[in-house]
């Protein structure tokens, strides 16, 4: 399989779902012209012309609105955000429209639209850029919420993102668009709502999803060679749907579970898995579930400081040894 970075995977399910589809069509701010903020939609302008690669206005109120009323007449809009913390400026219309239209129309009104964008920190661009909303979203039924790790799953979780008749919102990370992996050419979809184990292990599951994936692996690598620990890594890629069932079982396998995630901790996306894990596999566990999460406060602007508040490597081996103790 070749190897491409996150951000080509993504282009070429974009570009691939664009000519399989004359319905899906690409719109935000410099998507065209400028060829992406992230240069994510590099070339699509010249392949599949304006009508279908549409700048829009810098209002994300005005383009997601745009994109959710011509979702509910059958385009398969992807729209652009340049960094999800702005999706409160469109708050009613994702979350109040878009989420409830198909139950609110008795099924007869879909919305199948794709936003995209990255959510992270780690960049230095300060707390009003650096949101990691999957908790708020996935807080809303009737949508689907996807966090890639991979290359290969950026590629195949979008092209399905993109053939479902809800409305999806796909969370990406600027420090992962210049990531490699190998990634399968053409017809490569990823189901939503289906966890992958990225690593077996026997001691220890952690729990994760995006780039704390990466750096679950790396402490996992750590924690092989000089503790000879054995530990499962298990990247959730879909936060809604939830795929449950994979956590469990690897929990019933080793008993000890560890929850990274690069939110806050206060009502997360982790919050919700320590209590579904101790609601349903309770008698299975060793020890306390232990959670790292971003460190409670404001995306912190200095450089060095922002690096230890969010998930590393070496703060998931400190956790991951702390649960076996």
């Amino acid at each position: 399989m070749p190897v491409i970075t996150y951000r080509e995977a993504i282009r070429h399910a974009l570009a691939e779902e664009l000519e399989r589809d004359a319905n899906v069509v690409v719109m935000g701010e410099e998507v065209g012209q400028f060829h992406g903020a992230y240069k994510v939609t590099e070339g699509l302008l010249a392949k599949f012309g304006p009508n279908r690669i549409v700048d829009t206005p810098i209002s994300e109120a005005g383009f997601i609105g745009l994109g959710i009323g011509a979702s509910m007449l059958g385009v398969r809009p992807v729209m652009e955000l340049m960094f999800w913390s702005f999706y409160s400026v469109a708050f009613d219309q994702i979350l109040n429209n878009a989420a409830n239209v198909r139950y609110m129309s008795g099924g007869q009104i879909h919305c199948p639209i794709v936003i995209r964008g990255p959510a992270n920190g780690g960049t230095n661009v300060g707390a009003t850029h650096s949101h990691t909303p999957e908790n708020v979203l996935a807080n809303h039924p009737g949508v689907k919420v996807v966090v890639p790790a991979t290359a290969a799953d950026a590629k195949g979780l979008l092209k399905s993102a993109i053939r479902d008749n809800d409305p999806v919102f796909f969370l990406e990370n600027t420090i992962l668009y210049g990531e490699k992996g190998e990634v399968p050419e053409g017809e490569h979809l990823v189901p939503l709502g289906l966890a992958d184990v990225k690593r077996e292990g026997k001691d220890l599951t952690i729990v994760t999803y995006g780039r704390s994936v990466l750096h679950s692996l790396a402490a996992a690598s750590v924690l092989e060679q000089e503790h000879d620990i054995s530990a499962e890594v298990v990247d959730l890629r879909t936060i809604r749907p939830l795929d449950i069932d994979t956590v469990l079982k690897s929990v019933a396998k080793t008993h000890r579970v560890l929850i990274v995630e690069e939110q806050k901790p206060f009502a997360s996306v982790g919050s919700q898995l320590a209590y579904m894990i101790q609601r349903e596999a309770f008698d299975e566990l060793d020890a306390p579930i232990h959670r790292l999460a971003t460190v409670d406060a404001p995306a912190i602007y200095s450089p060095p400081v922002e690096v230890e508040q969010l998930p590393n490597p070496q703060r998931v081996l400190q956790a991951a040894l702390e649960v076996l103790a």
